[in-house]
């Protein structure tokens, strides 16, 4: 999901900062959380955000997963690639094109 150039350079980004140690599991989570918070508020009275606001908080949101994704040595290509196929099978092409509707109610 991430590229290697991008890894390497959050890796020595939190490297020359000392910030590893505050990267727990938990910490990088509520991290996650918190900017998934901040990404939806460019969205709170509006459809029409603000472009460079929403970047940004994207940015923050998919940085700390990255982080997290490094900490729990999981690869994020593969384990969307798995959730993928679970969630087709849950959501059948054939049943759910175009609806919303949620799989144990198709």
């Amino acid at each position: 999901m991430t590229s290697e150039r991008v890894r390497e350079a959050l890796s020595e980004f939190v490297r020359e900062r000392d910030w590893a140690q505050f990267h727990t599991p938990a910490n990088l989570a509520k991290s996650i959380s918190i900017e998934a918070g901040e990404l939806l508020e460019c969205f709170q009275w509006s459809d029409d955000a603000d472009e460079v606001r929403v970047r940004d908080e994207l940015a923050d949101v998919v940085t700390y997963c990255t982080l997290l994704a490094d900490q729990l040595g999981v690869d994020l290509d593969e384990i969307v690639l798995e959730k993928l196929a679970v969630t087709g099978s849950k959501y059948p092409a054939d049943r759910s094109r175009g609806r919303s509707t949620k799989y144990d109610a198709l």
